[in-house]
């Protein structure tokens, strides 16, 4: 994700084709990220509510006879604001948790939407996960058996650990409406073994609540579902709601340095993110997407090396070492990246962040090849990808967009990045704003990730017009407005904030190295015939 090295910037744009304003924005967004570092260098912002989690809780608090009233009554609270919204997913779950009765077809169109919103992959099991949501609100789906589902829809077999874990919590769920045994021995104890009082176990709220409801009527579970139930409390926050996850600390920091490290900011503050970054390195070099998680990803993992590298690649050589070697470990045989473990589905986002940071080293390069043929074999028509970790496909396209800027341009390289360009060009709305998909609004990460590409275009133009519309969105303060984005599981969207001001702050940091002051005409002394004098503008 970091932007491109001085030599390889297309000419220059003049300052007068851009707002009068960014200047002092960007000054702004930078003032405001820097002090969202904390002194040990990570950057913590808490996840905000969402409807699944806090209707999940809110239905195992009534199965289980809770005694937390104020907590049920705020969490009711939440879910009563959030029924009327647009959203047809959030709206159908909350009326399901709140007991209103929704007609069937919306349910089962709610199930349908869940399922078209994912990699084809996966589609088996997020149908299952859908099927054991409304299960576990008390409301059947559709007339047909709850339980009946395909085999390999439930098959923990070759899942990485949080998949295993959520699909043995929904198999449980759906068997026993189905009339089928309670969990099995293994499953009892694979789902009892992520109950830590106190500890969210991945800090993946919606996995610990599953495991809770899969643990619910399981003898000698009682005080386990009890002790967890207090555990996830803990997270309420303040507008009754609970979130998807404790946090991102990680993600947040690894974006925030590279955007940070984009914008030229103090190196004191790049190099402590960078020291917190190594501390909380795993063992095999990746990193996870918060510090209390186990699992590491290669997003994370990806954008770490490259941060690192940016900052300073002598000084961070053996972390930044350890990291891809790492990365290199989950290539898949077709030459694609997966987002956890050897063995799982290769996937397009990952593969072009694996070319990313793989780029930083000469040793590594190798590899970019086959990567990038993967990438170009999953470009549909219209030049976007399958869906990723985002809710707007712009993630995926300017990823791929950079991953196609790191080896030699053959011509499938170069068709695979003017066909990301040409979509990304005839998508803009009219308020100079992008939307996640064709057609909606626009809203400013959408717009932050178009930007990046628009940054490397040669028509100004539609990059000022973007630009804009990004200061239309920033706040006083000089955060930045957006709707949700980031996607867990797929394809649910959840809120961290300051993610929506790093990756605004990014993208200014591809753009901002193009843009030349301009020599403007203004009011002068005559001199011979000219009447004009010249000056520098800001």
């Amino acid at each position: 994700m970091r932007p491109p090295a001085a030599k390889q910037f297309r000419p220059v744009w003049l300052s007068s084709y851009f707002p009068a304003a960014l200047p002092a924005g960007r000054g702004r967004l930078l003032v405001h990220v820097l002090n969202r570092v904390g002194a040990d260098g990570a950057v913590r912002d808490a996840c905000r509510s969402r409807v699944l989690e806090s209707a999940l809780a809110l239905a195992l608090m009534d199965r289980c006879g809770s005694a937390h009233h104020d907590a049920r009554a705020r969490i009711v609270s939440y879910l009563e604001r959030h029924q009327n919204g647009e959203d047809l997913i959030d709206t159908t779950v909350a009326a399901a948790a709140l007991g209103r009765v929704t007609r069937q077809p919306a349910r089962r169109q709610t199930l349908d939407a869940i399922v078209s919103r994912v990699p084809d992959f996966t589609g088996s099991r997020k149908r299952a996960l859908a099927q054991a949501i409304f299960t576990m609100l008390g409301v059947a789906v559709d007339q047909a058996d709850p339980g009946d589902i395909a085999p390999h829809a439930v098959d923990v077999r070759a899942l990485h650990p949080w998949a295993a874990v959520q699909t043995a919590a929904v198999n449980a769920i759906l068997g026993r409406v189905a009339g089928r045994r309670r969990a099995g021995w293994d499953d009892v104890t694979r789902l009892a073994s992520t109950q830590r009082p106190g500890r969210v176990w991945e800090g993946n709220l919606l996995i610990h609540l599953s495991v809770l409801h899969a643990l619910v009527d399981v003898p000698g579970m009682e005080s386990v579902v009890d002790a967890g139930l207090n555990t996830a409390l803990r997270h309420q926050r303040e507008d009754g709601g609970l979130p998807f996850v404790t946090d991102t600390d990680t993600w947040s920091t690894v974006l925030v340095g590279l955007a940070l490290s984009s914008a030229d900011a103090p190196r004191e503050v790049t190099h402590r993110i960078a020291q917190h970054l190594v501390h909380v390195q795993h063992a095999n070099g990746g990193w996870s997407y918060t510090d209390h998680a186990q699992l590491p990803d290669t997003d994370c993992t990806t954008v770490a090396v490259e941060f690192l590298h940016q900052l300073d690649p002598v000084a961070y050589r053996d972390p930044i070492d350890r990291a891809l070697d790492a990365l290199v470990a989950v290539r898949g045989a077709d030459g694609g990246f997966p987002t956890y473990g050897a063995g799982t589905p290769s996937e397009a986002c990952m593969t072009a962040a694996a070319i990313n940071a793989l780029s930083t080293r000469v040793r590594h390069r190798h590899l970019i090849q086959p990567a990038l043929r993967f990438l170009a074999d999953r470009q549909m028509p219209d030049g976007s990808f399958p869906p990723g970790w985002s809710s707007s496909r712009l993630h995926t396209l300017f990823r791929a967009y950079l991953a196609t800027h790191h080896s030699p341009i053959s011509p499938a390289v170069q068709h695979m990045s003017g066909r990301i360009a040409g979509l990304v060009q005839s998508t803009q709305n009219a308020d100079g704003g992008f939307g996640q998909r064709d057609g909606a609004s626009s809203d400013a990460i959408s717009t932050a990730y178009a930007l990046i590409i628009l940054a490397g275009q040669r028509d100004p133009a539609p990059a000022a017009h973007a630009t804009g519309y990004l200061l239309t969105q920033q706040r006083p303060d000089g955060s930045v407005i957006s709707i949700p984005d980031m996607l867990g599981p797929r394809p649910f969207p959840y809120h961290v904030p300051v993610l929506t001001d790093a990756f605004t702050l990014l993208a200014l940091g591809h753009l901002t190295p193009r843009i030349r002051p301009s020599r403007v005409a203004v009011p002068g002394r005559r001199h011979g015939n000219a009447q004009l004098s010249q000056r520098t503008a800001p």
